[in-house]
């Protein structure tokens, strides 16, 4: 076995190997007594109290399963308890190093040593032997201490404050599982080593294969020295497998690392090799119903942070899960040309090596998508292309129309406002210059009938009635008059034509304020006659339909032109509904063509405001300035 030659561990006489033993274990006390003082330093500088933890391995620091606890303790543990953990774990190795008294004293006076006079919150026994030396010496070493342990056999509560897992190797479920994939086999070669340890294991498994006979039959090659072993495994017959239970010890005493020496047996061996850990999946076993060691880890970090949380450990119960997984590996599969549709459902197939269609057909479908999704992306942008160009030749052939459309409504627009105007001007100078002036006359001639006198005893009194009512008329027309066209409207300016609307509204029941600030003397016409008439429509509205009792209306210049705001405490309306009312549209065609802005907000029940707003320089050629959409409005009789 010159392979295995560079793995072995050297043997020494006995009391050379104790020597050795001892100087390792100060040298070790030393390093460890150092660590110590610098962690002591850390948790006292930063004044954390920390949980301190000491797990006891009775396996080598390399193991599968110290190697997985070193790893993920730390972190499960220190993540129930903020972060803030002292983890320690020492090696019992009782594998590969025979349980003498003077080993275990030397040991135990290490950890005497090492952990005199420290807290320790908890202790955790990762196997049978670290849990029998904690009973042995846990009034020693740590009296006070609770205990979580793993046992691999059942255990009653070994300490008033422990608990624990109990997980038994099923070594038989292995086989069950050997005879579903190789149904033909007929014969079993079970390996184990010549060490206390090895032996151990080998009984179990002995009892447990009881129930397979006579159906297969068992050769037990124990204690073998390994030269003897790699004879008997190279010409093994057809109808056969081996179980790798465990070599910690060969026959002629060489003592070996178990997982590197089933990497030695793989090669050798001329048939499957089955076991029932799964750290020895990967290094040549076919498979086997496996004790997953990480579940362990994570089940034990479980019962330990309800102990650190503050449970007592002796309230805990002591569980016994099932932490075996059926696992095959897919390499060893195609080696001895067994067929997958033997696997059995729910088993965990491992080192799948798969195809270039099977471990590349999401890149190669994704590419031939993209491919075809180029290719019909690139014929329809030229479909587009020719579209938009057909679209952009049609839109600037309708935008030209709808512009010039839109000039000649615009234009429209102003010229009967204009023409309007015109019209009602005609209508008051006709007004004021013929009826009323007839009407004068009429009162003038009245008058002098009145003071003549007359013979008939009701004469004065129809005079006096006609002269009332040719007063009436003459009042009459002049109000018509100028509302039709307010006249001084050109001479008072704006401000004073406001003022003017204040008082002819106002009566008792309501009461009009108006303000303004930084209002231009010399606005132009059509703002001054736009803004007159959006508040003479405003007042007649929130008089006639809304019926308030206070209005309040402000003229005011800011940056953004000037605005005329009417307020009224009125009944207010549905601001949606009202949105095609006349009064509304007739507002909006007085600022249109001065680019102006209409807001109007209202709530029924709770009054109206109007907001019209018209830029300071307005000029035909000025950008226009117009509302998309109207979140408020006036209702139908505006």
């Amino acid at each position: 076995m010159a392979k295995q030659i560079d793995r072995r561990t050297t043997v020494f006489p006995g009391w050379l190997r104790t020597g050795l033993l001892l100087l390792a274990t100060v040298a070790l006390i030393a390093l460890e007594l150092d660590e110590h003082a610098r962690a002591q330093s850390l948790s006292s500088s930063d004044g954390t109290e920390r949980n301190a933890v000491l797990v006891l391995f009775t396996t080598g620091r390399d193991t599968q399963i110290s190697v997985i606890a070193d790893r993920e303790l730390p972190q499960l543990l220190g993540r129930g308890n903020g972060g803030s953990l002292d983890y320690n774990s020492e090696y019992f190795d009782t594998g590969r190093f025979a349980q003498t008294e003077r080993y275990e004293t030397a040991f135990r006076e290490f950890l005497k040593i090492k952990y005199g006079g420290r807290r320790l919150d908890l202790i955790m026994a990762m196997r049978d032997d670290g849990l029998e030396f904690l009973a042995r010496n846990r009034d020693t070493l740590f009296p006070d201490a609770p205990v979580v342990f793993f046992s691999t056999t059942p255990v009653s509560r070994p300490f008033s404050e422990s608990t624990g897992l109990i997980a038994e190797p099923d070594f038989a479920r292995t086989l069950d599982l050997a005879t579903q994939l190789q149904p033909d086999i007929n014969q079993v070669f079970v390996v184990s080593g010549a060490g206390d340890a090895d032996r151990e294991m080998e009984d179990r498994a002995r009892s447990q294969f009881l129930r397979f006979q006579p159906r297969l039959n068992f050769t037990y090659l124990s204690g073998l020295p390994t030269p003897d072993l790699d004879q008997r495994l190279s010409n093994l017959p057809s109808r056969s497998i081996v179980y790798y239970l465990i070599v910690y010890q060969d026959g002629l005493g060489e003592r070996y690392n178990p997982l590197e020496y089933l990497d030695h047996l793989s090669v050798i061996a001329n048939r499957p090799i089955y076991s029932w850990v799964d750290s020895t999946m990967g290094r040549g076993v076919l498979g086997g119903s496996m004790q997953d060691q990480r579940s362990r880890v994570q089940a034990l970090a479980a019962l330990a942070s309800r102990v650190l949380d503050g449970e007592p450990a002796g309230s805990i119960p002591i569980s016994a899960p099932d932490l075996h997984v059926s696992q095959i590996d897919w390499r060893q599969l195609r080696r001895w040309g067994i067929s997958e549709a033997r696997i059995p459902a729910g088993t965990r197939v491992l080192f799948r090596e798969m195809g270039i269609w099977a471990h590349y057909r999401s890149y190669l479908l994704g590419a031939a998508a993209l491919l075809l999704t180029q290719s019909l992306l690139i014929a329809g942008l030229l479909v587009q292309a020719a579209r938009r160009r057909r679209a952009e030749e049609h839109l600037r052939q309708s935008q030209t129309a709808l512009r010039a459309s839109y000039d000649r409504i615009r234009d429209l627009g102003s010229r009967l406002l204009s023409a309007q105007e015109a019209e009602r001007s005609r209508i008051a100078r006709e007004l004021h210059d013929d009826v009323s002036q007839q009407t004068a006359i009429l009162a003038i001639d009245l008058q002098t009938l009145k003071d003549l006198g007359g013979q008939h005893p009701d004469s004065n009194a129809i005079v006096t009635e006609a002269l009332q009512r040719s007063q009436t008329i003459a009042r009459t027309v002049h109000d018509l008059s100028h509302r039709l066209h307010p006249a001084r409207l050109r001479l008072v300016g704006l401000v004073a034509s406001l003022n003017g609307l204040q008082r002819d509204f106002a009566h008792p029941d309501l009461d009009i304020t108006f303000s303004h600030q930084d209002v231009p003397a010399d606005l132009p016409h059509d703002v001054t006659l736009c803004f007159f008439r959006i508040a003479q429509e405003a007042l007649q509205n929130a008089v006639k339909h809304g019926h308030a009792h206070h209005i309040l209306m402000t003229l005011t210049n800011d940056p953004n032109g000037l605005t005329l705001t009417v307020t009224d405490d009125g009944a207010g309306f549905d601001v949606a509904a009202a949105a095609t009312g006349l009064g509304l549209i007739s507002m909006r065609e007085r600022l249109d063509p001065l680019g102006g802005l209409l807001k109007v907000e209202s709530t029924l029940g709770r009054g109206t405001s109007i907001h019209a707003t018209v830029p300071y320089r307005t000029h035909s050629d000025s950008p226009r300035r117009r509302v998309s959409t109207f979140p408020t409005g006036s209702d139908a009789a505006h």
